[in-house]
């Protein structure tokens, strides 16, 4: 790691960037929890430590850096190489749809493609807006509370099985002034939700498999296990939430479900279920809809 810059050898905003970005370029590290490549990872480090924006203006690339703000931003660098821990992680802060939330290890780091169905509304799968929203499994409670944002009516409910992550959850809902219209409930699937109805569900539940699982690289290692793995083919929970949905789905309600890799494997479980694969405009995938006159249809072939 590069000596900390001393008050007569001045650091600019941009060479601090330009050496972040070097240093991860040849460091072999993993992007893929809020960022994709080495110069956006500097830049979340960065303006952090400045505590500058993410959309500063491009005047502060000029800002010349004291001894104790590199100081600050080499240290950060450093645990982001040497222990292979994500930028999210090492900020306590990450971003989904345009807000900031507050992250932690005890849920993983928000990076969705659903936040692009959120961006629009979920249009034109939703035919109206929705009065009542699930997001299950919902961790640090980005997606359900960035709903809350697109749907100014709707009642949200966040759940998840871990008490750990649902403390981060209600940390995110009073940092957006939610708690009027945004709930958070500890629950096994639906088991704490009995007689409630959603007009819409959705859920980036753990789906993982265990071969992908034991060759992940090391910075997913920092998030819990629980949000992430789902048995040896990645469908332990999809298989037990498609069982049971419909119960919990509105007449015209509708099921969205991020599964990611393991969608060949469920398309293979239930070939003659109509799932419809979502496309995203930067190229993501594995997130499918079921209606609930679809999951009633082919209840049978969940069981």
């Amino acid at each position: 790691m590069p000596a900390t810059p001393t008050n007569t050898d001045p650091v600019t905003v941009e060479q601090i960037l330009t050496e972040g970005q070097l240093l991860f370029e040849t460091s072999d590290l993993y992007f893929g929890h809020g960022t994709d490549n080495a110069w956006d990872e500097a830049v979340f480090l960065v303006f952090y430590a400045l505590d500058l924006p993410p959309d500063a203006d491009r005047s502060v690339l000029n800002q010349q850096l004291t001894d104790i703000q590199c100081k600050a931003i080499h240290q950060l660098f450093e645990q982001r190489i040497r222990d292979r821990i994500p930028a999210a992680y090492l900020t306590g802060r990450a971003w989904f749809c345009g807000l900031p939330f507050a992250v932690d290890k005890r849920v993983i780091i928000p990076r969705s493609p659903i936040a692009e169905l959120i961006m629009s509304g979920f249009h034109p799968w939703c035919s109206t807006e929705p009065q009542r929203l699930l997001d299950l499994c919902t961790g640090s409670g980005c997606i359900g509370i960035a709903c809350a944002y697109a749907f100014e009516n709707a009642e949200v409910v966040l759940s998840d099985i871990c008490a750990d992550a649902l403390q981060v959850a209600q940390q995110n809902i009073q940092q957006h002034d939610l708690a009027a219209r945004v709930s958070a409930v500890q629950s096994d699937l639906f088991e704490n939700l009995a007689d409630q109805k959603f007009d819409l569900i959705v859920s980036n539940p753990p789906y993982v498999d265990a071969d992908d699982y034991a060759s992940m690289p090391d910075e997913y290692f920092h998030e819990p296990e629980l949000a992430l793995a789902s048995g040896n083919d990645g469908l332990d929970f999809t298989r037990r939430l498609l069982r049971e949905a419909h119960d919990y789905l509105t007449e015209h309600g509708v099921l969205i479900v991020e599964v990611g890799n393991s969608g060949e494997a469920l398309d293979r479980l239930f070939p003659s279920v109509p799932f419809l694969w979502l496309e995203f405009s930067e190229g993501d995938g594995g997130v499918f809809l079921l209606t609930r006159d679809q999951l009633l249809e082919h209840r049978e072939s969940f069981e």
